[in-house]
C-alpha cells in the first residue's frame, strides 16, 4: 500500500478526485504544491461554496484584507487594503524595508477577506493561497488597468498611505494558486 501511495505523486491524482472542503488545484507555478487541506472551521461548519469567479468578485469589492505569512517560524497576519488584479492575483504595498517583504517575497503567502454578520453569524469568507511576488511600485494604477472603487482602497490606508523622500513602497502580488470561497451559515 505505501508502494502505490508514493507511485502516485500530486500531478498523477485521478481528475476525478473529490477537493477537500472546496480547493481547486490549478498548475503550480515553480514547483508550488497546492495539493492542501484549507478551509477548516471548527465551530461553523462549511457552508455552500462559491464559484472561484464568484469567491474572487466578493473579494474585489473588500477594501482590507488579512495577508498571512511565516516569520520566524511563527504565524503572523496582517490586515491591509489591497486590489484584485484581472487574473485573481491578490496586490497591495508594502515599505521595501519592512519584515513583511524580507518574509513574503518567493514564499508560499495566504490571503483572506470575509464579510461577517457578527449578529446572525452568516456571511462569506475567501482564501488565497500563492507564492508572493515583490514588485517596484512604479506603475502601480497600470498593475491591474482599472482604478476604480478597489484600485483607489489599495493606495489609501497606513500600508498604501502616499511615499516620502524616506519611504519607499514596493508592490506584492500573491498569485491564486488556489481560491477558496464559502457562504457562512448561523451555527446552532
Amino acid at each position: 500500500m505505501d508502494a502505490d501511495r508514493e507511485a502516485q505523486s500530486p500531478q498523477q491524482e485521478s481528475p476525478g478526485r473529490a477537493r477537500p472542503y472546496g480547493a481547486r488545484r490549478r498548475e503550480p507555478a515553480a514547483g508550488l504544491v497546492v495539493d492542501v487541506v484549507m478551509d477548516r472551521t471548527a465551530d461553523v461548519g462549511p457552508g455552500p461554496e462559491l464559484d472561484e469567479a464568484r469567491a474572487l468578485e466578493l473579494l474585489a469589492a473588500t477594501p482590507v484584507g488579512r495577508v498571512v505569512y511565516t516569520l520566524g517560524a511563527l504565524p503572523a497576519v496582517l490586515p491591509v487594503p489591497f486590489r484584485v488584479d484581472e487574473d485573481g492575483g491578490v496586490l497591495f504595498a508594502a515599505d521595501a524595508g519592512s519584515e513583511l517583504v524580507r518574509a513574503v517575497d518567493g514564499a508560499v503567502t495566504a490571503f483572506e477577506a470575509d464579510d461577517v454578520d457578527d449578529g446572525a453569524g452568516t456571511g462569506w469568507y475567501v482564501t488565497v493561497l500563492g507564492r508572493a511576488e515583490v514588485r517596484p511600485a512604479e506603475g502601480v494604477e497600470a498593475a491591474d488597468g482599472a482604478g476604480g472603487a478597489a484600485s483607489s482602497a489599495a493606495r489609501s490606508g497606513p500600508a498604501c498611505a502616499g511615499s516620502s523622500a524616506t519611504r519607499r513602497e514596493v508592490l506584492i502580488r500573491i498569485g491564486p494558486e488556489l481560491v477558496v470561497g464559502r457562504r457562512l451559515a448561523a451555527g446552532p
